[in-house]
């Protein structure tokens, strides 16, 4: 048998540490090792899973659409594009104009250059312990040292406040603030949801004094904290909306969306070769059908104020706090994770760290309950015996 891990080794960049598993396929919730071995996947491709693995109406409109047309660059039209850029800005009130990339550092990136563009301003507040990607713009507005500290000087005119501080957020944003640009739920950050007063002062801040609010829903957005928005928990109305990982059902695309306000770009000012391909804009599209028809933001939000609830219920004295959103959840705990995260998948599950002491659990919105029972038992097992 072909040594998997010995090629990757030998030929990967080293950026990524590795697990010890081969994976194979997948359906739905579940995902299998070249042993056969199966796992309930609570890593959720790092929240670009929500609708699951090979979901079957996502599979049958990528492989229509790649018999078609693979690429259309936006120098011309194309149906599936203007189909999508349709459905997209009708989920959002006021916002009738988006920009499709490839990933959500990407949407940042543009969403941070539009901002820049439309305001004639150049400081962007972001929030201590967020995340925002990795490219230089968005990497600027990302809060870890260990992300950033290798490629620094970074780009000029970015700075960092504490989420959930609206004070402290009202002392930065001043007359050369282009925008404030925060995530309703930090991911990356220790899975940290924010406060409504917190986002609707943002919100009123930004607008008293012509900064933009640029909210990040890459890992949040398509119905994994119970809404197709986690802005939408609070009332908000962005003036931009990043969004990427599960808004294509697995594959790589990201948008941005803008208010109606900041009207309509310039020709060359930021472009994209791949960015609206017919091939994502079909999973797209099936993506939404899928969210519609099965009604998984409603089921993410029944499915996680039931795993939230038994989370709670975990008498553990490891555990320093349970939190989370929808299906999108963290469990803060007295140790480091690693050993833990190693435990679970020996129990056939698979979940992810959100910093040095954070289990996260993102798993898909179809998740059953049979399947969370099952991630439960393992957590117990391995936070309490």
């Amino acid at each position: 048998m072909i040594n998997i891990q010995q090629i990757e080794e030998q030929h990967t960049s080293g950026v990524y540490a590795k697990r010890d598993l081969v994976l194979t396929h997948g359906h739905g919730a579940l995902l299998y090792d070249q042993d056969g071995n199966e796992y309930i996947d609570c890593v959720g491709g790092q929240g670009t899973a929500n609708l699951g693995h090979t979901h079957p109406k996502v599979s049958a409109a990528i492989a229509e659409q790649a018999a078609t047309l693979n690429i259309c660059p936006e120098i011309f039209y194309n149906e599936q594009r203007a189909r999508y850029m349709e459905r997209l800005t009708g989920l959002f009130p006021e916002m009738t104009r988006a920009f499709l990339c490839n990933s959500g550092t990407e949407a940042n990136e543009a969403a941070i250059k539009f901002a820049r563009a439309a305001t004639h301003r150049t400081g962007i507040i972001a929030a201590m312990r967020g995340f925002h990607g990795r490219t230089f713009g968005s990497l600027s507005a990302t809060w870890n040292k260990h992300y950033r500290g290798p490629f620094e000087p970074l780009v000029p005119g970015f700075s960092h406040v504490p989420y959930n501080d609206l004070a402290k957020l009202d002392a930065a944003v001043d007359e050369s603030t282009a925008a404030v640009l925060l995530e309703v739920v930090q991911g990356e950050g220790g899975v940290n949801p924010g406060s409504t007063e917190f986002l609707q002062g943002a919100q009123q801040i930004c607008h008293e004094r012509g900064a933009l609010l640029i909210i990040d829903e890459v890992q949040t957005g398509f119905g994994r904290t119970g809404k197709y928005f986690a802005f939408m928990h609070h009332g908000l109305q962005p003036d931009i909306v990043s969004l990427g990982k599960s808004i294509a059902g697995g594959i790589p695309m990201g948008a941005v969306v803008l208010n109606d306000q900041i009207g309509r770009l310039n020709p060359g000012m930021h472009g994209s070769t791949f960015g609206g391909n017919p091939i994502a804009c079909a999973a797209a599209l099936a993506t939404l059908d899928v969210l519609e028809e099965e009604q998984l933001p409603e089921r993410a939000a029944e499915m996680g104020k039931f795993l939230l609830s038994e989370l709670e219920q975990i008498e553990s004295p490891l555990i320093r706090e349970v939190r989370g959103l929808g299906l999108m959840m963290g469990i803060e705990i007295k140790k480091k994770v690693a050993p833990y995260l190693a435990a679970l998948t020996e129990r056939g599950i698979l979940a992810l760290p959100a910093g040095m002491t954070v289990i996260r659990l993102l798993p898909p919105l179809v998740i059953t309950y049979e399947q969370a029972d099952k991630v439960l038992e393992a957590l117990n097992e391995v936070l309490v015996e």
